[in-house]
């Protein structure tokens, strides 16, 4: 345990370090607890979720970095290889490729990567894998958007 902690502690001051080298993520550890992070990601651009602004939960164990930490979208997201009434994401890295050498910081570039990149052949949301898969892409692309203008920009006046 003591281990990740230092792992986590540095990886807190590498965050605070590049704040403004990465606009698209804002990772933030929780003020009482080292093992609770969490992250606003950028929607990526030319993606339906362009614009949107979207909040992870990490849950962070205290075998870390040798297991992979639990990750969650707590923002409603309309994409395949994320559970709509969860928020569990299907990524591999967070799964059976997890290596030591990822950081929290790298997981959020993997998770803006997936979000620009679905994977439908292996879908948390049947319908929106469904969608790809039949080649409907405007039909993924408009509830994609649509469900981005809801829950994930935000609201004007």
């Amino acid at each position: 345990m003591q281990a990740s902690r230092a792992r986590l502690f540095k990886e807190y001051k590498e965050v605070q370090r590049e704040k403004a080298a990465d606009p698209d993520i804002q990772l933030v550890c929780d003020d009482s607890n080292i093992f609770k992070w969490a992250a606003l990601i950028k929607g990526p651009s030319e993606t339906p979720y362009e614009g949107g602004v979207f909040q992870l939960a990490f849950a962070v164990p205290e075998q870390y970095p040798l297991q992979p930490p639990q990750v969650r979208f707590l923002t409603k997201i309309f994409h395949p290889n994320v559970h709509f009434k969860t928020g569990e994401i299907c990524l591999d890295i967070l799964k059976n490729a997890w290596s030591p050498a990822w950081t929290l910081q790298s997981v959020c570039r993997a998770i803006i990567a997936l979000m620009a990149h679905p994977e439908p052949d292996s879908p948390l949301n049947c319908d929106s894998g469904n969608l790809l898969r039949s080649g409907d892409l405007r039909g993924y692309q408009s509830m994609a958007r649509m469900y981005t203008r809801l829950a994930a920009m935000p609201r004007k006046g």
